[in-house]
């Protein structure tokens, strides 16, 4: 992940104008080297129900979007699939026409992704052109698809609302952005009447579909320290809305769940992450910064176990299927860790490639994609 003028990510920086470089794999230093992966007798059974290859993802993160039974996969030249989530069967096939930033988005019927210089493009379910629009500035977060509009969130933190068949535009809302950010696609979620948005800053908003009215505004993370640099405390990855919840985490800031109607804390605990966070009825997972995967009771807050086997190994978003956590590294590796106590169960290998995107589960199996382009569906018996 990048900041505006700096390149951040988990467990690497480094200055874009060339002053210098603060990546932790330029030295030998153990302390700063990823942990090496030992020796696992999987005690889960985990096999590969399915392979896509896609296309690689460039500089962008590009995530695969569920609607229903099916997949909708994207990457950095233009391809657009559909797949049947199961089987993972291609549907359809289509090339974009530009260059793509960021996606997808789609409730099945209407699909959206980012294009390079701002462009918006949608197709309807069956991979047709429906409409093309103009953002603000650079588009790098999943558009959302939801309630009959198409939601884009870009750079300049400008958020606004296309009619999902039309692309004419029903309403946009601006708010500021600190003088440095993460270089990332803070996600957006649809849920009921409500769109829940990420923020720089430290902050989630939550507005109405229909007029984009702010249903809420609330701090995750406050910014601390001398430096601006010190200061950058923007949401990570997606909000996840899990029953009357709705949880996230900050970078250099805090995890925590909030009431979902009213914004009203229900817990939060510090922490910093650059990727998001999993729930489940009983937990709240999150990977930071520094590689430790920690579980936190959903109800309080209250440690449930952490595991720092995987340190440094840019760690993707958790998920949370069964009795294991899954997530993925910087080699390609899935790693399953079990949800009680957080001890590594099992290991997968994919293509090799970095897994940043955030998975997603369709039935009973586990979708992550590599910045490679490859599709895996895992299935956890």
């Amino acid at each position: 992940m990048r900041i505006t003028g700096i390149v951040v990510g988990a467990g690497l920086l480094a200055l874009t104008a060339g002053c210098g470089s603060l990546n932790p794999f330029a030295t030998k230093d153990p302390k700063t080297q990823p942990a090496p992966l030992v020796e696992l007798k999987s005690s889960i059974a985990v096999r590969t129900a399915w392979k896509y290859s896609v296309g690689k993802a460039g500089v962008a993160v590009f995530s695969p979007a569920l609607a229903g039974d099916s997949l909708f996969v994207a990457d950095a030249d233009g391809a657009i699939a559909r797949l049947d989530a199961a089987s993972g069967k291609e549907q359809w096939r289509i090339k974009a026409g530009v260059d793509l930033t960021a996606g997808v988005g789609s409730d099945g019927k209407v699909v959206a992704v980012g294009g390079v210089k701002g462009a918006i493009l949608a197709f309807d379910g069956g991979g047709k052109a429906l409409w093309k629009a103009q953002a603000s500035s650079e588009v790098l977060s999943s558009p959302v698809v939801g309630g009959g509009v198409v939601v884009v969130r870009s750079v300049d933190n400008r958020i606004t609302a296309y009619e999902a068949q039309t692309g004419v535009r029903r309403w946009s809302v601006q708010r500021t952005t600190p003088a440095l950010t993460l270089r990332n696609a803070p996600g957006m979620v649809v849920d009921g009447a409500n769109v829940y948005v990420a923020q720089p800053g430290g902050k989630l908003l939550a507005l109405t579909l229909a007029a984009g009215v702010p249903r809420f505004e609330v701090v995750v993370g406050e910014p601390r320290g001398a430096t601006e640099l010190e200061r950058v405390t923007d949401i990570a990855g997606t909000p996840v809305v899990f029953e009357k919840d709705v949880c996230v985490v900050s970078y250099q800031g805090r995890v925590g769940c909030f009431d979902a109607a009213t914004g009203v804390a229900r817990w939060t605990k510090d922490t910093s992450s650059d990727t998001g966070v999993a729930v489940d009825q009983r937990f709240v997972f999150v990977a930071d910064d520094k590689g430790a995967v920690s579980a936190y009771s959903r109800e309080g807050g209250q440690s449930a176990w952490k595991n720092d086997k995987l340190a440094l190994r840019r760690l993707s978003t958790p998920l949370s299927y069964g009795r294991a956590v899954a997530l993925g590294d910087y080699q390609g590796y899935i790693h399953f860790l079990s949800r009680e106590d957080g001890a590594l169960i099992g290991r997968v290998s994919t293509d090799g490639s970095p897994i940043q995107s955030v998975p997603v589960i369709a039935g009973t199996n586990l979708i992550f994609q590599t910045q490679s382009g490859t599709v895996t569906a895992l299935a956890v018996e």
